[in-house]
């Protein structure tokens, strides 16, 4: 089993940064791109930013292309959210997600990844 677990949520003002991390745990072999999505509060999961298991890869929402940056840590076991200029907009929970290695990978996709961690609450004040 895998385990993700978030941290680095907190109250930010508009304009501000803030990263965000996702340590995984438990059973890391044959684990392959890594993604953070978000959720605000009565609205749907929303695709934030994605990166393959090298690194090499990159993909990011139109809404956050520009100020956020994801980034991972192999030998930590590590994935990064990097936001920059936050906007109220960006109030959300923030959920990374990690998906087993296969031959085709739609980063968007939620139902692509095989595992969540809990979330972590990012509240940016205008």
């Amino acid at each position: 089993q895998v385990q993700l677990v978030e941290s680095g949520g907190q109250l930010v003002q508009a304009g501000g940064s803030l990263r965000v991390a996702c340590a995984v745990s438990g059973r890391t072999v044959g684990i392959g791109g890594m993604g953070w999505f978000r959720q605000a509060p009565g609205k749907e999961r929303e695709f934030i930013a994605a990166i393959s298991w090298s690194g090499s890869t990159t993909a990011y929402a139109d809404s956050v292309k520009g100020r956020f940056t994801i980034s991972r840590d192999n030998a930590n076991n590590t994935v990064y959210l990097q936001m920059n200029s936050l906007k109220p907009e960006d109030t959300a929970s923030y959920y990374c997600a990690a998906r087993l290695r296969r031959a085709t990978w739609s980063p968007s996709n939620p139902h692509d990844y095989n595992y969540w961690g809990q979330g972590t609450q990012v509240t940016v004040s205008s």
